[in-house]
């Protein structure tokens, strides 16, 4: 999986306190990866674009 090209974001709703943040990179055209700020050298989750916009569709569905 390449990811040299992938560009980072936190939530708009992540504080700058060092809490348990995610950062996801979704500009890449086959894989959306997601980690642990506080570990970015760390492992990555990959998923298929269609299956994270899933993910995120029933997140936002009350």
């Amino acid at each position: 999986m390449e990811l040299s090209g992938a560009t980072w974001r936190k939530s708009i709703r992540s504080g700058n306190n060092g809490g348990n943040c995610v950062e996801v990179a979704d500009n890449l055209p086959e894989v959306v990866g997601v980690r642990d700020s506080k570990d970015r050298q760390g492992p990555v989750l990959a998923f298929a674009p269609a299956a994270w916009r899933a993910f995120v569709r029933n997140l936002t569905t009350p």
